[in-house]
């Protein structure tokens, strides 16, 4: 759902799918082919939520900030079921793992990967490229090359997953029996590493 607040209503590009089960709200900007996917909450009450182009946020994340802070989630961030980014600046490219905190005005810079369940404190900034885990969440090396294409691979099928929604998505009553040709009607998807295959 969409709802504005304090008159201010948000702007969403209409090549992006925002979950009927999200709640966008307020003063928030979402990019070209952005997923945002059910359960997600994003609440640009008290500041502003910037979410550039090919971004994903994904089941049950939740977006918010202090007064007056800007989140911002630049382009092709990933951000992953479940984690919660309370004012912070996620760079361009960074994978942010499955249930993680990232808390106010931290700076990840681009091509981070940060670890699922990971927590990072208050303020900390992140150069490009650093591989970030634990509680409290430390680098522990260079995102190397490899990682990187792997992490941009599965975005890519996120980058895909709006346009897919919007054509083929709907709601729906459930069979009672499986169809004999069920395989046949699913999507086909390859995994990053099938497609190299």
């Amino acid at each position: 759902m969409i709802y504005s607040f304090n008159h201010i209503i948000p702007v969403v590009h209409p090549s992006s799918f925002i979950h009927p089960q999200a709640a966008v709200t307020g003063n928030v900007i979402i990019g070209k082919n952005v997923y945002v996917g059910p359960g997600a909450a994003l609440r640009g009450d008290w500041g502003q939520i910037i979410i550039e182009d090919g971004c994903n946020v994904q089941e049950n994340c939740c977006i918010h900030m202090f007064p007056g802070v800007t989140v911002l989630l630049k382009e092709a961030a990933h951000i992953g079921h479940g984690a919660i980014i309370h004012g912070a600046t996620i760079g361009k490219n960074c994978l942010v793992g499955m249930n993680t905190v990232i808390m106010d005005h931290v700076q990840l810079g681009d091509e981070c990967i940060v670890g699922a369940l990971s927590f990072i404190k208050a303020g900390e900034v992140f150069e490009n490229r650093s591989l970030i885990v634990g509680n409290p969440a430390k680098k522990i090396k260079e995102v190397s090359n490899e990682m990187i294409e792997w992490k941009s691979q599965g975005t890519k099928l996120y980058q895909q997953l709006p346009g897919d929604m919007l054509n083929g998505w709907m709601e729906c009553e459930p069979l009672h029996d499986i169809p004999e040709n069920r395989a046949i009607t699913m999507g086909n998807y390859k995994t990053w590493n099938e497609s190299e295959q």
